[in-house]
C-alpha cells in the first residue's frame, strides 16, 4: 500500500519561491541549449527516423480512437493549465480529421480536488513521501502505472499529453499498428550520453541509437504496449534519480530519458513526427502542426524582437502564474511577433473567456 501525503493543503510562500527558482534555472538551461542549437536546427536535413520507412510499408493510419491522458497535481499552477487544455480538447475532438476519444486527467495528489466535475479525472496516489526528492515529474510514470491497472479505458490507443498542451488542429491517430508516434526533442541525445545510458541499457541489447530522442509526451501508443513499458519507465526513472551522475547529467529531463530507455528495453521504436507539436517562441508558425506546447517563456520588446531569456516589455510565461490563473483578455503581442505566439495568446484568451468561473476557481 502506498502511503498518502497528509500535508497536501496550503503551499508555503518559501516553497513557491523555491519552485520559481527551480523553474527559472530549468528554463535558463533549456533556453541556452536552444540558442546554441538554433542554427543547427534550421540548417539540418530531415531528422533520423528510428522506424525505417520500409518497415511501415503496407501500414496505414489506424483511424482508431485514442484516449487523451495527462498527469496533473492539485496545485493552482497545474489546474489552470488543465482547464485550458481540456477546453481545446472539447473544441477539437469532433472536428474532421480528429481521432480523439475519451479524456482523463490522472490526478496524482492522492485525493479529489475542485475540478472533478469539470474535467474527467482519475485520482491516484503520489509516490511515497520524499521519494521524488522535489522532482515532481517523477510521479508521472507511477501515475500511469496505477491508471492503466485500475481504470476502464475503452480505446485501444492512448495519447500521453501534458497540462501545457493546447490542440491547435484536430489530431488524428499518428501511430501505425504497433509503432507508436512521438515528437523528437533535439535536446534528448542518448548518443552523447552513452556512458550513462549504458547503466540502464546494456551493450548486449544493441546500439545506443535504439534509444529514441523522445520523452513520454506527446506520444500516441497502443494501450497494451504502454502497459508493458510503464512499470519499467517508473523503475528506470527512479534508478536514474538515485544515481548522482545520471541525475546531474539529465536534470529536469531525467524522466524523459527514463521513458526513452524503458521503450528501448522493450524493443519499442517510435515514428518521429516533427508535426506532432510546436514550441513557441522557437517555432514561428502553427501551420498544420497539432499541439502547441507553451513550456518556454515568450519575451519580446515592443519592436517584436525576441529577447532570449531576458524579461521582455511584453511577455507570456506560464511561470508568471504559479499562484493562480492568468487573467482574462491578456494583451496581445506587439506587431512583428511570430504567428505561433499570437495564436497561443488568442487561444488562451478564448479559453479563459468561455470557461465558467475562470478567476474564482
Amino acid at each position: 500500500m502506498i502511503p498518502r501525503k497528509n500535508n497536501m493543503g496550503r503551499v508555503s510562500p518559501l516553497l513557491l519561491v523555491l519552485l520559481a527558482l527551480g523553474f527559472f534555472f530549468a528554463t535558463y538551461n533549456l533556453v541556452t541549449m536552444i540558442i546554441s542549437n538554433r542554427v543547427g536546427r534550421s540548417n539540418s536535413t530531415e531528422e533520423f527516423d528510428p522506424v525505417p520507412k520500409s518497415g511501415l510499408s503496407g501500414l496505414k493510419a489506424s483511424g482508431r480512437k485514442f484516449h487523451v491522458a495527462l498527469t496533473a497535481t492539485d496545485a493552482q499552477y497545474s489546474k489552470w493549465q488543465c482547464r485550458i487544455m481540456y477546453y481545446w480538447y472539447k473544441k477539437m475532438k469532433d472536428r474532421a480529421g480528429s481521432d480523439m476519444g475519451g479524456f482523463t486527467r490522472v490526478l496524482h495528489s492522492g485525493k479529489p480536488d475542485n475540478l472533478m466535475e469539470e474535467i474527467p479525472t482519475f485520482v491516484v496516489d503520489p509516490l511515497p513521501e520524499g521519494l521524488d526528492r522535489g522532482y515532481i515529474v517523477l510521479n508521472r510514470p507511477w501515475a500511469f502505472v496505477q491508471w492503466l491497472e485500475k481504470a476502464p479505458i475503452e480505446e485501444e490507443y492512448i495519447l500521453m499529453a501534458e497540462p501545457d498542451h493546447v490542440f491547435a488542429n484536430p489530431l488524428p491517430n499518428l501511430a501505425l499498428g504497433d509503432h507508436p508516434a512521438a515528437f523528437p526533442f533535439f535536446y534528448i541525445k542518448p548518443s552523447e550520453h552513452e556512458k550513462i545510458i549504458r547503466k540502464y541499457y546494456p551493450e548486449e541489447l544493441g546500439p545506443v541509437t535504439n534509444v529514441d530522442p523522445i520523452g513520454n509526451s506527446p506520444v500516441i501508443i497502443k494501450k497494451s504496449i504502454l502497459e508493458k513499458i510503464a512499470p519499467t519507465w517508473m523503475n528506470v526513472s527512479l534508478r536514474m534519480k538515485d544515481d548522482p551522475e545520471t541525475d546531474k547529467a539529465f536534470g529536469w529531463v531525467l524522466e524523459m530519458y527514463g521513458y526513452a530507455v524503458a521503450s528501448a528495453l522493450h524493443g519499442v521504436r517510435h515514428i518521429l513526427r516533427k508535426d506532432f507539436m510546436l514550441q513557441p517562441p522557437w517555432d514561428l508558425e502553427v501551420g498544420k502542426r497539432f499541439i502547441i506546447h507553451y513550456t518556454y517563456g515568450c519575451d519580446y520588446n515592443m519592436k517584436g524582437e525576441l529577447t532570449y531569456g531576458k524579461i521582455g516589455e511584453w511577455r507570456f510565461d506560464k511561470r508568471s502564474y504559479l499562484r493562480g490563473p492568468p487573467p482574462k483578455n491578456l494583451t496581445l503581442p506587439p506587431p512583428g511577433v511570430p504567428e505561433s505566439v499570437v495564436r497561443l495568446v488568442k487561444m488562451v484568451n478564448e479559453a479563459t473567456a468561455n470557461i465558467p468561473g475562470w478567476e474564482t476557481e
